[in-house]
C-alpha cells in the first residue's frame, strides 16, 4: 500500500475525472502508473530506434569506415595527377 500527496490543484482535477469517468481515484492513479511504467520499460535507446535500418541501403563494401582517409587520398591524388 502506498500514500501519495498530490498539490491541491491536481487532487482537484483528479476527483473531477474519476467522478465524470464514473470510477475510482485508485483506479485512475493505477491505470496512469501502469501507462507510465508501461511507456518506460518500452523505451528504446538510439541505436535501438534504428538497428533494423542500419546496412539497409548500404554499399554492400564493409570497410568504407576504416578506408576512408585511403579513398580520400587516392581521389585527390586522381585529381590532380591529370
Amino acid at each position: 500500500m502506498i500514500s501519495v500527496r498530490l498539490p491541491e490543484e491536481l487532487e482537484k482535477k483528479l476527483n473531477q475525472l474519476a467522478e465524470s469517468e464514473n470510477v475510482t481515484k485508485t483506479y485512475l492513479v493505477k491505470e496512469a502508473l501502469n501507462k507510465y511504467i508501461a511507456e518506460k520499460e518500452e523505451k528504446k535507446d538510439s541505436y535501438q530506434l534504428g538497428k533494423d535500418l542500419f546496412g539497409k541501403h548500404g554499399s554492400n563494401k564493409g570497410d568504407l569506415s576504416t578506408t576512408y582517409r585511403k579513398r580520400v587520398s587516392d581521389k585527390i591524388h586522381e585529381k590532380y595527377s591529370r
